[in-house]
């Protein structure tokens, strides 16, 4: 993802969004955090600004949590030809559009959330195709993980969503592995899709919802940095399928991951 405007490949994880209530205060945590510096974009108030791991923009961070009645959260969004097309195909299939279609800097997009609950975005591509990827970069977005009730319904819904099964094969793979769903896009996971979601469970990394993990070069480390940035580890650091994560809390409640080791 490049420039002002993010790139996006059809049916993919190509963006993330951070609404938070304090603009400031995100940087003052994922800046030191992971590496990130800070841009704004022209012709936008001052509520919104990119990251960049390097020369690469990332993610973006919006002050709109209180605005749109929203939670701070992190919002995986997925690529897709038509926001409006996209956004009926939600609704269709059970789930709801919270917010849009409407236009934005990264482009037309829409907020919706699959029939458990799970929040998570749509993003019309109008540039060059890109992915959540690792880039060798610190700080990258590399793969979202959903946590949810079934993971095959979880699948079905998604897939009708962005056309899974229409796509070529290769690059889009879809795999079903033990009790996971896996997205790959030229042999690399960018997303995976797990059962066993609780609504009601007091441990948010059970609850229904897609979690974010980005790239960072020491998992105790980046804990240690950040509860002295005001955040909180949930849980300890423990090995995957994809390296070494943990799961975070920034200082303003917004969940997301690290993950070392993964390639």
């Amino acid at each position: 993802m490049t420039g002002t405007r993010c790139v996006c490949l059809p049916g993919v994880p190509s963006w993330v969004g951070l609404a938070t209530r304090d603009l400031d205060g995100a940087k003052d945590f994922y800046g030191p955090l992971l590496g990130w510096r800070f841009q704004a974009v022209p012709g936008r108030r001052g509520s919104y600004a990119q990251a960049l791991a390097g020369e690469t923009v990332v993610a973006g961070i919006n002050a709109t949590a209180h605005e749109w009645e929203l939670p701070v959260t992190w919002t995986t969004y997925f690529g897709t030809e038509s926001a409006d097309a996209a956004a009926s195909r939600v609704q269709e299939r059970g789930g709801t559009v919270a917010v849009g279609p409407l236009s934005a800097d990264e482009g037309r997009l829409a907020l919706a959330a699959d029939p458990a609950g799970a929040s998570f975005g749509v993003l019309e591509c109008q540039a060059e195709p890109g992915r959540l990827r690792p880039s060798g970069v610190g700080g990258n977005a590399v793969w979202v993980e959903l946590r949810t009730r079934d993971a095959f319904e979880a699948a079905m819904f998604y897939g009708g969503v962005f056309d899974w099964d229409r796509r070529p094969s290769p690059p889009y793979t879809v795999r079903w592995e033990e009790d996971r769903v896996i997205l790959d896009i030229d042999d690399r996971t960018v997303a995976t899709l797990y059962g066993g979601a609780v609504e009601g469970t007091v441990d948010p990394r059970l609850r229904p919802r897609w979690h974010v993990f980005f790239s960072v070069a020491d998992v105790a480390a980046a804990v240690e940095t950040a509860e002295k940035l005001g955040g909180q580890a949930i849980g300890e650091p423990s090995p995957t399928h994809f390296g070494r994560t943990a799961t975070l809390r920034d200082p303003e409640g917004g969940l997301f991951c690290v993950v070392s080791g993964h390639d």
